[in-house]
């Protein structure tokens, strides 16, 4: 922990903060179905601090948001997912935010941890058969993937804008 400053504990708990809104407020829930924007504090956090920050931010977040405004039961392999969702994006956006780099984070974390991983969670935690939830979370899938790219390109540019400006 000595290498995070008071700054960047400031910043990484009010992303954790904003993760929380962004999920269980302003997002669409359903009991397979989540489409929403609380991907973006973990991509700022991957993008300023790397992936072991990311996966904090959306590992406290779930948790966090899980405990305090439950959806439904509490159950670890979502947050397990949104650890590893961060890692990912920490990964791949920490350096260099072009467009391999975008499309290869949101790909894996949309194909393999949203669509597989969160669907086998789905799947054990109500009893719903694997094969149909997935195809009913082929949408969702599709849908933040396409939002995903955008935003994380936006986010990417407006974080060198501002960064070269706050450097000036």
């Amino acid at each position: 922990m000595s290498r995070f400053s008071t700054k960047t504990l400031t910043t990484l708990g009010l992303l954790i903060a904003v993760e929380v809104v962004l999920s269980r407020f302003l997002s669409i829930n359903a009991w397979n179905i989540k489409i929403g924007f609380s991907f973006v504090p973990v991509v700022v956090a991957a993008i300023l601090y790397g992936p072991l920050a990311a996966g904090t931010v959306a590992a406290l977040g779930d948790f966090i948001g899980a405990t305090l405004f439950p959806i439904g039961a509490y159950f670890p392999g979502f947050t397990l997912t949104a650890f590893l969702t961060g890692l990912v994006f920490g990964f791949f956006l920490h350096k260099k935010q072009d467009l391999a780099h975008t499309a290869a984070a949101v790909l894996i974390n949309q194909l393999l941890l949203s669509l597989l991983l969160n669907t086998l969670w789905i799947s054990v935690l109500y009893g719903a058969p694997y094969g149909p939830t997935l195809v009913s979370r082929l949408v969702q899938c599709g849908i933040l993937t396409a939002v995903q790219f955008a935003v994380i390109q936006l986010i990417a540019r407006s974080i060198d804008r501002f960064g070269k400006r706050a450097n000036a």
